[in-house]
């Protein structure tokens, strides 16, 4: 039995940042079973409370060691329809692996030598994805004469539209772009969540009866009323896809982008093809990334990649945070996988002013100097801005990645539906029903 955490194979950094190409590889059925081995088997697995989705991790492990992979599959498929995909970008981190008897207690995240839980739920993913495990699974229930809509066909929609076909209920999916997955499509870069595998499992929900309907508004295309009148209940899952601003003079100069719209243009438009597409996007020489989460790293690293791709060799890309990297919410391993491929980063720095040239491009971000407070509420501490610590950095290219809120689309034009003042519905806690009878979110 392994002691050390089993670490998968991954492209070199110099490699990998020249195309979007998978950078974990994954682990050979070898490295799986090395790394399965040192589950110890508690008796009281804590790592199971530590999974949202309560998948039996103890149980799928113990069938990985026996090489009982169908059986596996079986655990977490029951659960969990989508274990490619989560494998590959759940943040586990801070959920199975940071409640697993190998993290150190008190740990705010997992521990080095924890479990490594979603490779081995990605293994189990790709081995049924390669040897079509889920053609032996049932995959029609019995119908009822139920009929339910879900807006969106992102990780919620599509995980309510799975459970509901388990049980024979019709499910009718609708989703605004062109192309499905929500933030899956439009935000994850391919280099950490190839096509081939997200479209593989959201496809596989059609085993099932799921139909899809992309290039629909609700709200706009078609009346949320006449969804009302044609389907018994419906879910909303439009997710939080309108980005947050700094509001800060100059947000509005040529060149600054959010994170969301910059990574939309690539991820899904195909910006890194151009003139093949049509969508194109300025590459930048000075690239500026504000934020510390998920979001600003998967920027980070794609405006590097565009660098590379379109020959710029003396460019750089450093990511401004208010805080230390110690409170960075962003994956660790996300973190370090941006600062081998050469994204630079400079803490405890707050943007508070940008700065355009007589063209209306930006050419400046006017920082302060921070210095750690008390914890704010999400526990952090608070960043206190030092006065007179003013500087400026060089741009040609800022994207901002503070945060998203609710697209408000669907409220706007449903009057009933009740929103709080952030423009989240609101929902029964415990039913998860919004103000209007028999419509979820």
């Amino acid at each position: 039995m392994a002691k050390n955490l089993v670490k998968p194979k991954e492209l070199h950094a110099e490699l990998r940042t020249k195309n979007f190409d998978e950078v974990v590889s994954g682990y050979t059925e070898e490295e799986m079973l090395e790394e399965a081995s040192r589950c110890i088997q508690c008796k009281n697995p804590r790592c199971i409370s530590g999974c949202p989705v309560g998948i039996d991790i103890k149980k799928f492990i113990y069938q990985l060691t026996q090489k009982d992979y169908k059986g596996a599959f079986e655990i977490i498929y029951e659960k969990n329809r989508f274990p490619s995909i989560c494998g590959r970008v759940c943040p586990a981190e801070y959920q199975c692996r940071k409640s697993c008897v190998f993290t150190t207690k008190n740990l705010s995240y997992a521990s080095e030598n924890a479990i490594n839980i979603p490779l081995l739920e990605r293994f189990v993913g790709d081995y049924s994805r390669k040897h079509n495990l889920i053609s032996n699974l049932q995959t029609t229930n019995k119908k009822t004469n139920l009929k339910v809509a879900c807006i969106g066909s992102g990780p919620a929609s599509i995980t309510v539209a799975g459970e509901l076909a388990r049980y024979g209920i019709e499910v009718d999916v609708f989703e605004a772009l062109h192309t499905l997955g929500g933030v899956l499509s439009y935000g994850i870069p391919t280099f950490r969540l190839p096509r081939d595998v997200l479209n593989y499992e959201i496809n596989l929900l059609t085993n099932y009866g799921v139909k899809f309907y992309t290039g629909v508004i609700v709200g706009r295309t078609i009346s949320f009323y006449e969804l009302k009148k044609t389907y018994d209940a419906i879910f909303i899952g439009t997710g939080a896809g309108a980005p947050t601003w700094l509001n800060i003079k100059g947000e509005s100069l040529i060149n600054i982008y959010s994170a969301n719209e910059y990574l939309t243009r690539v991820n899904l438009m195909h910006a890194d093809k151009f003139p093949q597409y049509h969508t194109p996007v300025n590459v930048g020489k000075n690239i500026i990334v504000i934020g510390g989460g998920n979001t600003a790293m998967d920027a980070a690293r794609v405006a590097l990649r565009m660098q590379k791709i379109n020959f710029i060799t003396d460019g750089k890309v450093t990511v401004l945070y208010r805080r230390t990297e110690l409170e960075m919410p962003a994956r660790k391993v996300e973190i370090e996988h941006a600062k081998e491929e050469g994204v630079e980063f400079q803490f405890l720095v707050q943007p508070v002013e940008f700065i355009g040239d007589k063209e209306g491009k930006v050419v400046g971000v006017k920082c302060l100097k921070c210095e750690l407070g008390e914890p704010d509420e999400s526990g952090r501490r608070r960043p206190v801005p030092i006065k007179g610590s003013d500087f400026i950095i060089d741009t040609d290219l800022v994207i901002v990645a503070v945060g998203l809120k609710a697209n408000q689309t669907l409220s706007d034009n449903v009057s009933e539906l009740k929103t709080n003042k952030w423009g989240d519905i609101i929902v029964n806690p415990e039913t998860m029903e919004t103000s209007i009878e028999n419509v979820y979110a």
